[in-house]
């Protein structure tokens, strides 16, 4: 059970990520497309403004809608960089900006945006319980919030694998073991649907509507 309740420091998770920045978009990256693109597709049926928490290098970004105005925040400068040149070799006009910031301290006003995204976030951050209050908060009352992530199980050989990294989440920068109880505690988030993603139904998207 230690194994499971550590946390990551912030330290840890930028260092971690200052070394997959240069290779994120061949390894993990594709790892992780169907999550981003189902992610993209709900998310281009709405209209208004959309915050993107851990944009990364930038992946999604050319797949929104040209009619949504996109902000992205990302805890690592590296990732950023690569994520600004993406929007300045695709010429991006809907890209509000792209920030610097802790998804667990957003210095974004109450109710700024319609939708609020974070992919493969929630199990990288040392206090995930924070960074739902915030996307809450963030979120307009009828807007929706929605989070792709890695969820572990406690049985199969899945279960056993992930029991076996717990030990190194410091060197991969994210959490093998994480429950899905750990985002469905934001009091004014109600589930919409969970949706299991390829490959292996080893990542799933989480939708909610935060109430008016």
């Amino acid at each position: 059970m230690a194994l499971e309740q550590k946390n990551l420091d912030e330290a840890a998770v930028r260092e971690a990520y200052r070394r997959w920045a240069p290779v994120y978009d061949g390894t993990f990256g594709l790892v992780a497309t169907a999550g981003r693109q189902k992610a993209v597709q709900l998310i281009n049926h709405r209209r208004g403004t959309v915050l993107e928490v851990g944009v990364g290098t930038g992946l999604t970004l050319p797949h929104y809608a040209p009619y949504l105005k996109i902000t992205g925040i990302d805890l690592s400068t590296d990732m950023l960089e690569k994520a600004q040149d993406r929007v300045n070799r695709s010429g991006l006009l809907n890209i509000e900006g792209l920030h610097e910031m802790d998804a667990a301290a957003l210095t974004f006003p109450d109710e700024s945006f319609d939708t609020v995204v974070a992919m493969y976030v929630m199990t990288v951050v040392p206090q995930p319980e924070k960074v739902l209050a915030e996307l809450e908060r963030v979120c307009k009352p009828g807007g929706e919030v929605m989070i792709v992530n890695h969820f572990s199980q406690d049985h199969g050989a899945r279960g056993w694998i992930e029991k076996k990294m717990a030990p190194y989440s410091e060197r991969l920068g994210w959490h093998p073991i994480f429950p899905i109880e750990r985002v469905m505690g934001a009091a004014r988030l109600s589930l919409i649907e969970r949706i299991p993603l390829r490959p292996f139904g080893l990542f799933t998207l989480v939708r909610f509507r935060k109430s008016r």
